[in-house]
């Protein structure tokens, strides 16, 4: 009996242990994102996901998502903008990042992940926001996967009416739906060693 009492506080001890020391490894930011259609907070994960983060404030700090459409909009999926401007041109983009979508974060709803074409480490500046749970978008679910790399903490309500607009062919809204500004309001914390 004791035995298995030990055994049970150790299974215990090192389940809490591994736990804490995972997320003990993210740190976070938050980036307001102003919209046509109000705003959006987002928290975003530089312990699980350092390349995309870095990658995604250079963008937000250089002015490239202000003025930016959500060109893609596809109702009960996700919202999908950071790349072209009201007249649908692409807008000038940095190199491709490597896809860290095995960072153990999920395609879940309120995720925001980025946008990539079929080849796995082509993301630049498009992200989408996840309207549910898309978990066949995860990594290994049917490829490698789309890096989510945070999620929505204010303005759901938000991303939930712009994926009900009114879109026309190629799933694009009718009324363009633009992102005014993307501004960090809350740097990381250090990570403590």
């Amino acid at each position: 009996m004791f035995k298995l009492l030990n055994i049970r506080s150790l299974v215990v001890f090192l389940i809490m242990a591994f736990s804490s020391l995972s997320y003990a490894q993210d740190s976070y930011v938050k980036v307001l994102m102003k919209t046509s259609e109000g705003d959006i907070v987002l928290e975003l994960n530089q312990g699980r996901a350092p390349i995309t983060v870095e990658n995604f404030l250079t963008y937000v700090n250089s002015k490239h998502y202000d003025g930016t459409i959500f060109h893609r909009v596809i109702k009960d999926f996700m919202i999908q903008g950071g790349g072209m401007d009201e007249n649908m041109q692409m807008k000038t983009m940095r190199q491709p990042i490597k896809n860290e979508a095995d960072n153990g974060l999920k395609n879940t709803r309120g995720s925001i992940a980025m946008a990539r074409t079929s080849v796995v480490d082509s993301a630049t500046s498009q992200f989408f926001i996840n309207v549910k749970n898309n978990h066949f978008l995860d990594h290994g679910a049917r490829d490698f996967g789309y890096a989510v790399f945070g999620e929505v903490i204010i303005g759901m309500d938000i991303v939930d009416k712009i994926s009900t607009t009114r879109t026309t062919a190629g799933d694009v809204p009718v009324k363009p739906i633009v992102i005014l500004s993307a501004s960090v309001v809350e740097e990381a914390a250090p990570v403590a060693e």
